[in-house]
């Protein structure tokens, strides 16, 4: 008796990674180990030395096949075991365990546009485009919603493989969608939301959709799509003057460029100050703010405690990064506030 184990990976492509899977065959009773692929197809390696290494990190039910396959999430490294440059997981997990006393929390809420062919589903097939922003986000109806049988499809999944989904919704754009990743930790709502992105590409290939992740998919008058980063640590959910402490140590000196470079490609295209955002070279926050740079929703004000949204990552974004800078930075200054 055997069982299937689909590796997954990210690759090296730049400036937006992309995933990777290959199947492996396993017997009864085997647990998962490492294997190994050719890097020079994946942008992780030259010719001449092409062999790269597959170390399992995270293994869950396969919704996909069912029974007793899994999917397997996998680190990439190097044949001496080493992180691979590409492998923005390490660097992560090393922030994530120094900071672990603070217990930082994260949902990621993945905006993603479907397209047929070359347009958004929903678009008209003839070219144009269809009635302007307004009945689409949270709608219902077939004038207003397309490919609601594909995020159903893809939430059942998410949560038979166990993963911490948490809502989806219809956004603001014809054939655009998000779904929410967490409360889980640093490194844990990144996993989650790499085998969940898998997951929707999986799905969407068996309805012949494609799912892009790009941060402005039209041009013009239409909402880019965004990962919103929402965060806190226990002090965060237990008074409001962390929140303050974290909110501005995102724009403390070097610190809104260094965050921007890392929260995916095209970022100017989509942070302008339009469409419910900030410019991206200005940092800003402020309660119920959908324009600014990180916003305080209003009922943690009223309670005065609770997180923060961080709006500027990109739907492209590599949640490892963007975990990672959101940690370290926040962490860093509520350390050094509580030893004040």
């Amino acid at each position: 008796m055997s069982y299937k184990a689909e590796y997954i990976w990210i690759d090296g492509t730049k400036p937006t990674a992309q995933l990777r899977s290959k199947t492996k065959i396993l017997a009864d009773g085997a647990e998962p180990s490492i294997w190994g692929f050719d890097g020079s197809s994946t942008n992780q390696a030259e010719g001449h030395a092409s062999d790269r290494v597959l170390q399992p990190v995270l293994t869950v039910p396969d919704p996909v096949r069912g029974g007793d396959n899994v999917l397997v999430l996998c680190e990439v490294q190097n044949i001496d075991f080493t992180p691979h440059e590409s492998n923005t997981r390490a660097a992560n997990v090393e922030v994530a365990e120094r900071f672990a006393a603070q217990e930082p929390w994260f949902g990621i809420e993945q905006e993603y546009t479907l397209f047929d062919g070359e347009r958004p589903l929903g678009f008209p097939e003839g070219g144009g485009f269809p009635g302007p922003q307004g009945p689409y986000y949270c709608g219902v109806g077939a004038s207003n919603i397309v490919g609601r049988e594909i995020v159903e499809k893809h939430l059942d999944y998410c949560l038979e493989a166990g993963l911490k989904i948490s809502g989806i919704n219809a956004e603001v754009m014809p054939g655009q969608w998000e779904f929410q990743v967490g409360p889980a930790g640093t490194t844990e709502v990144a996993d989650h939301l790499w085998i969940a992105r898998w997951l929707l590409h999986r799905v969407a290939e068996d309805y012949g959709v494609t799912v892009s992740f790009g941060a402005k998919p039209v041009k013009g008058d239409w909402n880019g799509a965004g990962a919103h980063t929402n965060f806190s640590t226990k002090a965060m959910r237990e008074a409001y003057e962390p929140i303050i402490t974290a909110a501005e140590s995102l724009g403390a000196e070097g610190k809104p460029l260094e965050h921007v470079a890392g929260y995916g490609d095209g970022i100017q295209d989509r942070l302008t100050g339009l469409h419910e955002t900030a410019p991206w070279n200005e940092y800003s926050y402020g309660v119920s703010n959908r324009g600014a740079s990180v916003r305080i929703p209003w009922q943690v004000e009223v309670d005065q405690k609770g997180y923060l949204e961080d709006r500027r990552p990109n739907a492209n974004c590599d949640p490892y990064n963007v975990t990672r800078l959101i940690t370290d930075t926040c962490c860093t200054a509520l350390e050094k506030a509580d030893q004040v």
